[in-house]
């Protein structure tokens, strides 16, 4: 595969939340001129395992059907698209086996549904697979669960930090934006009365539309107070305020302010949100928002 290519690789299960993924994914590779990579992977842990055992011909027999059927659904949507789509069955521990081949493939992004929070039955297969694929990749994730959406992106919400590891997330809002002639929404929350913080959010607000705009994005900026919600809820309660169709997340702690944000808002966020949510993983460490060209 070209480095050069816009890759995104879709984990499938054939249920009506990854084919909702699937959808978004074809918008992106048309616009990207990219390409699609379907994975599905037989789970090594767990129920299957047990019904399974040791039985290496059992899984050797599904995963043929397996690929089978994901080799009939990768030319349906290249048949759709115009643009190669590859399939590929494998076995595993499913999030590990999702970052492996985003590696291999050199993915740009992957782009997988979710069941939002997790049920007690299904929290150790379903829930902490989303939650390890988005901490542990290292491009951008999107999760979706809703299953209603729009056929594109009219607005990117983008909710900033006080202090650090904002450049990442910044340049992924102008490039989705230009790919999809958004609108960015910048927003920070303010939890407190202390004026000094605010006029530093406001500063880091000022900064970054100002960059969106300087590179053709229509940007917006917005400083709002918590009154009393969390973090998460505050941003989900923007987003469904201002017709968000993205919300796009840090996925780890940004400062002290969010208190892990990785661990407690952000997984808030994506289990929560109607919308897809964006995560990226920042690759450098990055002093501050002035640090932004």
């Amino acid at each position: 595969m070209n480095s050069t290519t816009y890759s995104i690789l879709v984990p499938i299960g054939f249920s009506q939340q990854s084919m909702v993924a699937l959808e978004q994914a074809e918008r992106l590779a048309v616009l990207t001129k990219g390409e699609i990579t379907l994975i599905s992977v037989i789970e090594t842990s767990g129920m299957l395992s047990r019904l399974f055992g040791e039985d290496d011909e059992k899984y050797t027999d599904l995963k043929i059907i397996l690929q089978e059927k994901l080799d009939k659904l990768a030319v349906e949507v290249s048949d759709r698209i115009g643009l190669k789509v590859n399939a590929m069955a494998s076995k595993g521990k499913v999030s590990q086996k999702i970052i492996e081949v985003a590696e291999l493939i050199n993915a740009k992004l992957i782009v997988m549904g979710t069941n939002g929070a997790p049920s007690e039955f299904s929290k150790k297969v379903i829930g902490s697979n989303a939650f390890r694929v988005v901490t542990h990749a290292s491009c951008p994730v999107i999760t979706i669960k809703g299953k209603d959406h729009f056929k594109g992106c009219r607005s990117i919400i983008l909710p900033l930090d006080m202090e650090k590891e904002t450049k990442e997330k910044v340049s992924n809002a102008l490039t989705l934006a230009r790919l999809w002639g958004s609108t960015v929404k910048v927003v920070s929350i303010s939890k407190d009365k202390d004026e000094e913080e605010r006029a530093k959010l406001k500063a880091n607000l000022s900064q970054v539309q100002k960059f969106l705009t300087d590179g053709g994005i229509v940007a917006t900026a917005e400083l709002i107070r918590a009154g009393g919600r969390s973090l998460a809820q505050s941003i989900l309660d923007y987003s469904n305020d201002n017709d968000g169709d993205l919300i796009m997340i840090m996925t780890q702690q940004e400062s002290d302010f969010t208190n892990h944000f990785i661990g407690s808002s952000a997984q808030s966020i994506i289990y929560n949100a109607d919308t897809p949510v964006m995560s990226v993983r920042p690759v450098v460490t990055i002093g501050s928002i002035y640090d932004l060209p």
